[in-house]
């Protein structure tokens, strides 16, 4: 098996990237797992830096 230490998230529908930082927020509100919280923030601010919008504009984009 080839091994890599990053993935690549382009193909990556916007309806899917919200259910992936919703299930993540989620998770960490219900197991009081912090990592889960910080994971999602982690991705919210580096794909709102890419797109170069606010974390908040980020949001509303993917879930329009």
């Amino acid at each position: 098996m080839q091994q890599f230490d990053k993935i690549s998230i382009e193909e990556i529908s916007k309806k899917n990237m919200l259910m992936i930082i919703e299930a993540l927020k989620y998770t960490g509100e219900k197991t009081n797992i912090n990592e889960f919280i910080e994971l999602r923030n982690n991705i919210i601010k580096e794909l709102s830096a890419l797109a170069e919008a606010s974390e908040e504009e980020f949001i509303k984009y993917l879930e329009d």
